[in-house]
């Protein structure tokens, strides 16, 4: 019973969280899904995710097209410097937050209300907004993303005007937001457009609806005539059972199984529609679910990235003295905290392996213990870089060793007389144990490093 109880413990943790945490081996096997579903949920005092560099005060001068270029150029490099501390300081808040569920969630909706823009600040106000609400109502979580600077200018509504209209915010909040394709016409996504002209914001980051650029005609949207302005729009989109249809099917595929279980998200979606988008009803009921500990829903997922690094980060204890290199490693391996590839996120499952990818992988647990260099280099896209192009050769010296010291004294003692697979890996039946074994030189150490270096442990 003990082992199955561990199986479904850590099945739990990895979805619901980043894996198993050092403090949480020794009684995993004891805890009932009941008490370890009531601590994932339980939530603290919020805290914001910060930087640690003061904002300038005239930022916004800095950017306009008068300034001088080496004010232009330090702006940049504070920018940059901002969002990388973000970065930082969100992965390990993923990393050591004892709030799991609240920190996936969060994980999950940056995916979900996907955007990349420059501004540090409002990139720091969309993430807070995100985690704040990541398990609360999902219509105070549509509004507040909508109406936040970085959404309003990832999506161009500032250019949204009367007589003037830019569908490309309306129609985003519809597809990838909300409701999905298929659930509202071309002629909705023009209307809508014209209820949301006017939506904008200051330089503070401050939400303003302009009133002299907004559309006040009637509008028909979904089958509604009035003279509608972006709230009504929101209001009407919820309305939709397509949105709770889409939303329940998204979070399935991300929790649960790629493969999707009709029935089930019928169910899940009527509940969720009910309790008027109750976020955390939702997630209580999918981990409360028998059909959740199902075998074919137990190891079929591939870690994102950010989940391999955060879960290694979780059950070593290290000490990360360059810990800048870990944006290197989200650049490598393909998914950068707060700077998705695009308005739809990132493609899960398996885009994110190729074969770049798999190598850096299947290596990162001998490189974070020492045991050999990092042979690669992030690929040449500035895009990506952020401009980092100037710094690749002193970044390249920094980042072949990222400084990192793990307590092995502790993996040690931990896992005397445990077999440290029954921790490390969802799904053995695959994994030829003896290989392993053979491959390590019988310490714990190395069986946990080679443990971690199967393909076996790129599945949660």
């Amino acid at each position: 019973m003990a082992a199955d109880s561990l199986l479904k413990n850590k099945h739990l943790l990895w979805r619901a969280g980043f894996g198993i945490g050092i403090h949480q081996i020794d009684d995993l096997k004891n805890k009932s899904i009941k008490t370890l579903l009531a601590e994932l949920l339980k939530e603290d005092n919020f805290s914001e995710v910060t930087y640690d560099t003061p904002d300038l005060d005239s930022a916004a001068d800095y950017m306009n097209s008068t300034a001088p270029a080496e004010k232009k150029k330090e702006m940049q490099r504070l920018n940059r410097e901002q969002n990388n501390e973000l970065n930082l300081n969100f992965l390990n808040t993923i990393v050591n937050s004892k709030e799991q569920m609240r920190e996936k969630m969060a994980f999950f909706w940056h995916g979900h209300f996907a955007s990349r823009v420059v501004n540090p600040k409002f990139n720091k106000q969309l993430l807070n907004t995100l985690r704040k609400n990541a398990l609360g109502n999902f219509k105070d979580l549509l509004f507040e993303v909508s109406q936040s600077p970085a959404m309003l200018n990832f999506l161009n509504n500032q250019q949204n005007k009367k007589d003037h209209p830019n569908e490309n915010f309306a129609r985003e909040v519809m597809e990838l937001f909300t409701m999905g394709r298929g659930n509202y016409s071309e002629k909705d996504v023009r209307e809508g457009a014209r209820a949301f002209t006017g939506w904008s914001y200051d330089k503070e980051g401050n939400f303003r609806e302009r009133k002299n650029l907004h559309d006040e005609g009637s509008k028909t949207f979904l089958g509604k005539t009035g003279n509608f302005d972006g709230n009504d729009v929101l209001n009407i989109i919820l309305e939709q059972k397509a949105t709770a249809q889409f939303i329940t099917t998204k979070i399935y595929k991300f929790f649960v199984n790629e493969k999707v279980d009709q029935d089930i998200v019928n169910t899940l979606s009527a509940n969720f529609y009910n309790s008027g988008y109750d976020i955390k009803k939702l997630m209580t009921e999918i981990f409360s679910s028998t059909w959740f500990y199902d075998q074919k829903n137990i190891g079929n997922r591939i870690k994102s990235p950010v989940e391999l690094m955060a879960g290694m980060m979780r059950i070593l204890p290290m000490h990360i003295q360059n810990p800048e290199n870990l944006i290197v490693y989200q650049k490598l391996l393909g998914q950068m905290l707060l700077y998705p590839p695009n308005v739809a996120g990132w493609p899960n499952g398996k885009a994110w392996i190729d074969s770049s990818t798999l190598m850096v992988r299947l290596q990162i647990p001998q490189i974070w213990s020492g045991l050999r260099p990092l042979e690669y280099s992030p690929r040449q896209d500035d895009d990506i870089d952020m401009g980092m192009k100037s710094r690749e050769t002193a970044f390249n010296k920094s980042f072949k060793n990222p400084n990192i010291t793990i307590d092995w004294e502790r993996i040690e003692k931990l896992f005397t007389n445990k077999n440290c697979e029954d921790y490390l890996l969802q799904n053995t039946q695959s994994l030829d144990m003896n290989s392993v074994r053979n491959f390590s030189d019988k310490s714990i150490k190395m069986n946990v490093i080679n443990l971690m270096s199967t393909p076996e442990y790129q599945l949660s």
